[in-house]
């Protein structure tokens, strides 16, 4: 009877019950709950703790911000079911004053996204006209993974590593039941955040982690994509080990980044911590991570080539071939 009594003493207050109805729309927070509440935010924060110790709900520190989310789904989906089932088809005062709130926080994220873009457009564009277009890429990213956000989820796990502004999971989230993005930029999770809450992405999930230490237990992962991040890495075969863990048999790694050039000014200008990669470099870190190679392809048409690398974890027969 213990996890009942915690359960229902939790939510024996209106304030904490209206914080589990925000969180079911999107993870905020501590200063974006205080805002929809209209409370001030240590007694936020003591609220959330109280939900936190149920199980109902989850911090994480992110930055100088932290995010409250729900708890796990076996705890918290028979509350949501019963709290639904309770509320009836008729919301109260309060649930029209917060979702009120909650669009203008929406609005802010939004409105926050579109600022840092128009601030830092220029350097993004700089790197783009190198090589082939975005829209070029993502199309054959695509084609490699065969996967659709239109069919619906047939993945179940999707890690996306170095999310930045939260891309990947834009164009292939739908495509999984769950969806994790993972960037060191508690900025760059910001603006991600905004755009898969414009997209309607609930269900992804983003976290301030290290590519080096994944926010996953080993093999629970049937499909990682690395794109253009690893040029960042000082260690690029430690990040695809660490990829290679989470993982399970047969899983999937997707790299998408440079062919090797001699481009020295994105070193020095743009930190790029490796000019490129050769076939050959990627083939030795899969081979050591016990990842196959899958399929290689080549996007030229810039001054820059764009390739795909996709690997497989062993323990699986291979569908694809590698490219000639």
């Amino acid at each position: 009877m213990t996890p009942a009594l915690d359960i229902f003493r939790a939510l024996a207050d209106a304030t904490r019950l209206r914080i589990m109805a925000l969180l079911q729309s999107m993870e905020l927070s501590i200063g974006e709950l205080a805002q929809v509440l209209g409370q001030s935010q240590p007694r936020v924060s003591r609220h959330v703790k109280i939900l936190s110790d149920a199980g109902l709900a989850e911090r994480r520190k992110e930055g100088s911000w932290v995010f409250v989310a729900l708890g796990k789904p076996d705890r918290v989906a028979p509350v949501l079911a019963a709290l639904d089932a309770w509320r009836g088809d008729e919301a109260d005062h309060w649930a029209v004053a917060d979702a009120a709130r909650l669009a203008a926080v929406r609005a802010d994220r939004a409105a926050a996204a579109n600022a840092w873009f128009e601030t830092n457009a220029a350097q993004w564009d700089a790197i783009r006209s190198l090589h082939v277009a975005d829209s070029d890429v993502e199309a054959a990213i695509g084609a490699v993974l065969a996967l659709d956000n239109a069919q619906g989820p047939r993945v179940h796990q999707l890690i996306d590593i170095g999310t930045g502004t939260g891309r990947m999971l834009e164009l292939f989230g739908g495509a999984a039941e769950q969806a994790l993005g993972i960037d060191r930029s508690s900025e760059m999770l910001r603006l991600a955040r905004a755009k898969l809450a414009e997209r309607g992405l609930n269900h992804a999930e983003l976290r301030q982690a290290d590519l080096y230490a994944l926010p996953l237990g080993d093999g629970t992962a049937d499909l990682a994509i690395i794109h253009h991040v690893l040029h960042f890495a000082q260690q690029p075969g430690a990040a695809i080990l660490e990829a290679a863990r989470v993982l399970s048999a047969g899983g999937r790694l997707l790299i998408a980044d440079f062919a090797s050039h001699d481009r020295e000014e994105l070193r020095t200008r743009d930190a790029h911590a490796r000019l490129g990669f050769s076939d050959e470099q990627i083939a030795g870190w899969f081979d050591a991570a016990g990842l196959a190679m899958a399929r290689i392809e080549t996007l030229e048409g810039g001054e820059l080539t764009v390739k795909l690398w996709l690997g497989r974890k062993l323990g699986a027969p291979l569908k694809e071939v590698k490219a000639a």
